[in-house]
């Protein structure tokens, strides 16, 4: 009589992935930064750039340990896109006007959002797979792990140096940046490197929706001329 075969995987094997762990603790590391980032503004940023890099730690993981899934990806996206929604929500009631973050928010959910679900129609397997864009920017972001990877972080750096640049609510948002960044310091270099790769990142954002949109459009078209 043959014996059953036992699965490789279970649910919970994969719950307990590797990366997927790394994934856990950056929620938990958020959830603790955001309850404290008004009372202690220098924790919140470390502990906020700390859980920004294990994003590439998790995807280290997965690759090293051959522990790549749907479920810790969707996971990270998530991670990703709650936290800097929740960093620009801040910044918008510190900075005024604060429709500039609420809309930079919206920018970021909705082209994500599309690009996720255009994926999905096109039958890929990653976001990330745009090989087939006419657009060389999009291409070049999303072909290049270094270039990618200088604007996501120069995205991060830059809305967590305007929070701890704050001196107080309602704050002028161009008044601050113009100020810091003619005082010639260590912090307006910085500011100066990482508004160049914000900038890249909200260009490459724009894009990305349309394309999205774009492919959903046709998919429709198809749909309907189908016979």
């Amino acid at each position: 009589m043959a014996k059953k075969s036992i699965p490789k995987h279970t649910k919970l094997s994969v719950y307990l992935y590797i990366p997927n762990i790394v994934g856990y603790t950056r929620v938990l590391m958020n959830c603790f930064a955001f309850a404290i980032c008004f009372s202690n503004k220098g924790l919140f940023s470390l502990l906020y750039f700390i859980s920004f890099v294990c994003d590439g730690i998790d995807g280290w993981c997965a690759r090293k340990f051959n522990q790549v899934s749907t479920f810790g990806a969707v996971l990270d996206m998530i991670t990703d896109r709650i936290s800097t929604a929740c960093l620009l929500v801040i910044l918008s009631q510190v900075y005024r006007p604060g429709f500039a973050f609420l809309s930079l928010l919206a920018l970021d959910i909705a082209s994500h959002w599309l690009q996720m679900y255009s994926t999905f129609l096109l039958g890929k397997t990653s976001h990330k797979d745009v090989k087939d864009s006419t657009n060389w920017l999009f291409k070049a972001y999303y072909g290049n792990r270094m270039f990618m990877a200088y604007c996501c972080v120069a995205c991060e750096v830059l809305y967590i140096m305007l929070f701890l640049i704050a001196e107080k609510q309602t704050e002028s948002l161009t008044n601050v940046l113009i100020t810091s960044m003619t005082k010639f310091s260590f912090t307006s270099s910085l500011l100066g490197l990482s508004l160049f790769g914000w900038a890249i990142k909200q260009t490459v954002n724009v894009i990305q929706m349309k394309t999205a949109a774009d492919i959903c459009v046709l998919h429709d078209i198809n749909k309907k001329e189908k016979p």
